[in-house]
């Protein structure tokens, strides 16, 4: 269990939390939420002890395991998988270390000796026999591939290091887990996995997220971090949600009474304090109108911007064709002849390896060339295109308005000063350098553009990277609306859910499952499954 009792924390003037009082107990996950900055990571850190509370005190009890999920992708290059898995019991791995090192002795003194039967007794009471099993099974659970486990972290992709580094969080079931992000660049399947195991995990699980899906499924508890204020909600993120919805309604309602109870008091009292006959009534209305108090409406940190896709033409019936379409490098095969049309109100959800996806949209939008096939838009066809990696639109001195209007001339300041507005830069953000801009300032940059280039085809490669709960909201309901057409990849499953009506999948063999269905739908499809497991082997 984890007490948090009042704590408060500061980084110069700034206060970040203040007077937290909280309790985790075993057998609960928490989600803790709360707009971009207001410190739920930090929050994390402070439960794990690498950062200090300004007052108060975090207590855990001394024989507690505390397990987190790291963030640093490169920390382990130099080390085997296996070995990255397992230093998740720190002790354990620190004796496997240990033992080892002196069994490469060529001399055994007798305090060796003395030392190495301590650390085998150690050794066995941890299970440290099978944690190498173990830790197998969790890769393998997480879709490591096998032929990967002997490897260094440095052979391994990023998406692959992402499970590696969750596996290691999870090994041997620690007292307390905490999860910062778990589920980016996790694929379905494994997703569905850590949904389960935390589901059925007996201790304690803190869990930070952007995905509205996996925080329902697995979220006992939400834990709401507003204005330096942290609230304990019982239930998952849609019962939050709904909760304070409700809330500030009753709270909105019921100072409506009291406010007309006030205007009908001071009415009287204003008609009758002058008239002797009543001015004991007027009184009396006085007192009961010193003790009507409203109650306090606490607004909001969370803003939602304002997404809406527009554009003046459709498109006609066909609006893209794509035949055969291969693209080759250093001798393999990434895209091999790849053919699919897409019709009028057609909203693809792109699903396959993400080195795929991100090939295809690049393809699609002219930025890459192919090796060979061909793909034809439709005559009406005007595209926008939400970069995965924006690395290099964004490697510029100018401020946001100069920026943007070096892709969208608009003369007029005060229109785009309003328009970003609406996408939440206010007042002085505007001249902001694009260069500085956090992820989530970014992605907003980009959607500002795709919505001022008036598309009616949309490309979205991972848009809901770096953006808050409330951004990806609103993208959601700004893609519902739209009329056009579009093709995204995301690992949001509500996003795939609720934004598509079709479902593309491609493979590494040039197979493409295609199917105009719901993605919950899709998933959950027993022969599509088999149908993807053959093309996965083959």
């Amino acid at each position: 269990m984890i007490t948090v009792k009042d704590v408060c924390l500061r980084f110069g003037t700034k206060t970040l939390f203040q007077e937290v009082n909280l309790k985790f107990i075993p057998g609960a996950c928490y989600g803790i939420i709360g707009a971009n900055g207001a410190g739920k990571s930090t929050f994390l850190k402070l439960l794990n002890g690498s950062l200090d509370t300004t007052s108060g005190e975090i207590i855990i009890p001394k024989n507690e395991r505390i397990s987190t999920l790291e963030q640093d992708h490169y920390k382990y290059d130099d080390y085997r998988v296996l070995d990255v898995v397992i230093m998740g019991n720190k002790k354990l791995y620190d004796v496997k270390v240990e033992k080892d090192e002196l069994y490469t002795h060529t001399e055994f003194s007798e305090a060796d000796g003395i030392r190495l039967g301590e650390l085998e007794a150690e050794f066995l009471e941890m299970n440290g026999w099978e944690a190498e099993s173990e830790a197998s099974l969790l890769l393998a659970n997480l879709g490591v591939p096998e032929k990967c486990y002997e490897l260094k972290m440095k052979e391994l992709e990023n998406n692959l290091k992402v499970k590696v580094l969750l596996a290691k969080a999870l090994f041997q079931d620690p007292d307390i887990l905490l999860l910062d992000e778990p589920t980016n660049n996790l694929d379905i399947n494994a997703i569905n996995w850590l949904s389960e195991f935390i589901i059925n995990y007996p201790n304690c699980v803190i869990v930070v997220s952007h995905d509205r899906h996996f925080l329902n499924n697995v979220c006992t508890n939400i834990v709401d971090i507003d204005y330096s204020k942290m609230k304990l909600y019982a239930g998952n993120y849609d019962f939050w949600r709904e909760s304070s919805e409700i809330l500030q309604k009753q709270i909105k309602q019921e100072n409506k009474k009291k406010e007309d109870k006030i205007k009908e008091l001071k009415d009287f009292i204003a008609r009758f304090q002058a008239n002797a006959s009543k001015s004991k009534q007027a009184t009396s209305r006085k007192k009961i109108l010193e003790k009507i108090e409203l109650e306090e409406l606490v607004p909001s940190s969370r803003k939602y911007p304002f997404i809406d896709f527009k554009f003046e033409k459709g498109n006609g019936r066909e609006v893209l064709t794509v035949n055969n379409l291969t693209y080759v490098e250093d001798n393999k095969k990434l895209l091999n002849k790849i053919s699919f049309s897409i019709l009028k109100g057609d909203k693809i959800a792109l699903l396959g390896s993400n080195i795929q996806k991100t090939l295809l949209l690049d393809i699609l939008s002219k930025r890459k060339k192919y090796t060979s096939g061909e793909f034809k838009w439709g005559v009406n066809a005007k595209i926008s295109y939400f970069l995965s990696d924006n690395t290099e639109i964004f490697n510029s001195d100018l401020n946001i308005i100069d920026w943007l209007s070096t892709f969208k001339k608009i003369d007029d300041v005060e229109v785009l000063r309003s328009f970003l507005g609406r996408m939440l830069f206010s007042g002085e953000d505007v001249f902001k350098k694009v260069n500085v801009l956090s992820g989530g300032e970014k992605a907003r940059c980009m959607l500002s553009l795709m919505m001022l280039e008036e598309p009616n085809v949309l490309l979205l490669d991972e848009p809901t990277n770096h953006l808050d709960l409330e951004s990806i909201t609103s993208l959601n309901t700004g893609l519902n609306k739209f009329d056009g057409e579009i093709i995204f990849t995301t690992h949001d499953y509500e996003l795939n859910d609720t934004a598509s009506n079709r479902i593309i999948e491609i493979f590494e063999n040039g197979t493409i499952i295609d199917r105009r269905m719901p993605y919950s739908e899709y998933i959950q499809d027993e022969k599509i499954n088999k149908l993807r497991e053959e093309n996965k082997i083959k």
